[in-house]
């Protein structure tokens, strides 16, 4: 947000999870994650974070050292969701620590709206409302141009994973950002936190079209894990894999993080719906269909 804001110069930290654009990597950082996901499958992932948030521990580290020769005069941090992200809580404790203290601005938006409104927020904070409002127009702009592009065609029923094991359905803006690309969510709610689901109830659902785009992961890192939707039977049930309609996104890029991506996201999703109204917007990067094959055959697309 505040790279798109044209405040780059004046951002001295990010934390771990910063690397877009590219200039956010050259920054100091601050936080460190205790859990590492690289080593780890996605079952793994949810037992660790599973664990510490029962015992009280924290999943992220934050080095005082590298926040105070930072010496910031806004800490911009979430309350959204504690596990993805460090919390506002551990943030405002570090920054009570420095003297003089930071002012501490905390966003947790839940729809699409709301991270547009976090743009403006930040463009007050910042003292540069008027580049806000025009960064915030922009993406309504590009908004309506896919509302627009997708108005007449039939609305496929979506169904957006953001764990595979165990299954999670995605929520916050993500029912939104299903229905602006002309889509209807099965089982997210606009506007209320992720929850962990069934597959039955995902069976139930009859998707017609599947989206896995498990928290934090790009598309490499997310095809490790989706060959468990083939050991699920409920699963084999439902259009989105009967006809192949299972598409691997990259969700860090374009779905996990409340930021101005958001819109390229919506873009993309309309993409994927709707290839014929929307066309243009699908790379390899940025998503892949997964088609189930018999084991030993080859395709130019990835397999399940």
């Amino acid at each position: 947000m505040l790279f798109a804001l044209d405040l780059g110069e004046e951002v001295v930290a990010v934390s771990h999870e910063c690397d877009y654009p590219p200039e956010a990597l050259t920054r100091p950082r601050i936080t460190t994650s205790l859990i590492d996901p690289a080593t780890m499958n996605s079952a793994e992932i949810d037992e660790a974070v599973t664990l510490a948030l029962a015992e009280g521990r924290a999943s992220y580290y934050v080095d005082m050292d590298v926040l105070a020769a930072a010496r910031p005069d806004l800490v911009i941090t979430q309350e959204l969701c504690v596990v993805c992200a460090i919390g506002g809580s551990e943030v405002r404790r570090a920054a009570a620590q420095l003297d003089p203290a930071p002012r501490i601005l905390t966003l947790e938006p839940h729809t699409v709206e709301d991270v547009l409104g976090c743009l403006l927020t930040l463009g007050e904070e910042t003292g540069v409302s008027e580049r806000a409002e025009s960064c915030v127009e922009s993406l309504r702009t590009r908004i309506a141009a896919v509302q627009a592009a997708v108005a007449g065609s039939a609305r496929r029923r979506v169904l957006c994973l953001e764990w595979l094991d165990p299954p999670w359905i995605a929520g916050h803006w993500m029912p939104e950002v299903v229905e602006l690309a002309g889509g209807i969510d099965v089982l997210g709610q606009r506007g209320e936190p992720s929850r962990r689901a069934t597959w039955d109830e995902i069976a139930d659902a009859q998707p017609e079209v599947a989206i896995v785009m498990p928290c934090g992961f790009d598309v490499e890192r997310a095809l490790e894990e989706v060959g468990v939707l083939e050991t699920i039977p409920q699963l084999q049930r439902t259009p989105a894999l009967q006809k192949d309609r299972v598409w691997v996104v990259d969700a860090s890029s374009y779905y996990s993080r409340s930021g101005p991506r958001i819109v390229d996201g919506i873009e993309l999703m309309a993409a994927i719906l709707h290839p014929a109204s929307f066309p243009g917007k699908l790379s390899a990067d940025a998503a892949r269909p997964c088609i189930s094959r018999p084991s030993g055959k080859s395709g130019s697309t990835a397999n399940l």
